[in-house]
């Protein structure tokens, strides 16, 4: 963590009872969130759960109905110059031109912050070759692949050495190996003292790069912990069964009616609790012909904690 930005102040991101309504339609009705200095805070829920209402609010694109906010410790609404001074935003879609090359991408970005001709050519410079653009600076970002657009965009967006990061599902599209490499990116920028808030679909990534996750559902927060004290409150290990015929599904849905399944095409997963429960939901499956090709069992995951919440929050 960057020592001189930890005694400024303590919270990044301090958001408290935000609220926004779109016509008659309550999006936020209450969101609570912060990001202590320096740490990752991944902002999860499923699509129209109100994710990017609030990273709207938060990086002043939006003014809330209600509530407060602090980024960077100036106020979202009233100090909207001084947070977008101390703030860097990834949006889901890139914002790099794609007739222009590499290296200029960058020089405009750094013209727009208002630095000098000289001071912009170094900063490009630094952020190609951080982002292992270096070869591809003189060639145009339309001839890039996917993952070497959304590292341009990153590095875009810190042009200005921003001291708070917003990354609206910076990995959506990209192969494996880009992901990768964008997540040690990552990581790098937490360790020089970079704070991140980061909107993601992959709860595998949350899961790697999160020091802690808030879950919106229905506007709301529904859940806000670290990773694993997520897990710990799921509790239950998991049963996933592989039934051996399609049509089967329905019917152990109706056999097992006191448990909450997620199922698949073949595939079936519950909670379960203790050997006593796993024996038992085997021989109910038996007794009702319903045959198993595959039987496994496993501690809950970040995408277990998902769907509990969600599926209450529901």
């Amino acid at each position: 963590m960057n020592a001189i930005h930890s005694t400024l102040f303590t919270d990044a991101i301090l958001a408290r009872g935000l609220t926004k309504s779109f016509g008659g339609t309550r999006v936020l009705t209450g969101v609570d969130l912060t990001a202590p200095t320096g740490s990752l805070l991944a902002l999860l829920g499923p699509n129209g759960s109100g994710k990017t209402t609030t990273v709207r609010i938060l990086t002043t694109l939006l003014a809330p109905d209600g509530g407060s906010a602090t980024v960077g410790g100036h106020d979202v609404t009233r100090e909207g110059v001084a947070v977008r001074r101390a703030i860097g935003l990834t949006a889901q879609q890139a914002t790099v031109d794609d007739l222009l090359t590499g290296r200029e991408n960058l020089e405009l970005f750094a013209g727009l912050y208002h630095l000098g001709r000289r001071q912009a050519r170094r900063r490009a410079a630094e952020l190609l070759e951080r982002f292992d653009l270096a070869t591809a600076a003189n060639r145009r970002v339309g001839t890039y692949s996917g993952g070497m657009r959304r590292r341009l965009d990153l590095a875009a967006s810190m042009v200005s050495a921003p001291r708070i990061l917003f990354l609206d599902e910076p990995t959506t599209g990209l192969d494996p190996r880009s992901r990768a490499d964008l997540w040690s990116m990552i990581r790098e920028l937490l360790a020089s003292g970079t704070t991140i808030l980061l909107t993601t679909q992959y709860l595998d990534e949350a899961d790697q790069l999160a020091d802690r996750i808030v879950v919106i559902d229905g506007g709301r927060v529904v859940a806000d912990d670290s990773p694993a004290a997520l897990k710990r409150q799921v509790g239950a290990e998991r049963l996933a069964l592989r039934l051996s015929r399609a049509e089967d599904v329905p019917r152990a849905g109706a056999v097992l009616a006191d448990a909450h399944l997620d199922a698949g095409p073949r595939e079936i997963t519950l909670a379960v609790q203790g050997p006593d429960h796993l024996r038992r939901t085997l021989d109910q499956l038996h007794r009702a012909g319903i045959g198993i090709e595959r039987v496994e069992l496993r501690a809950p995951t970040l995408d277990d904690v998902f769907f509990e919440f969600t599926a209450v929050a529901a």
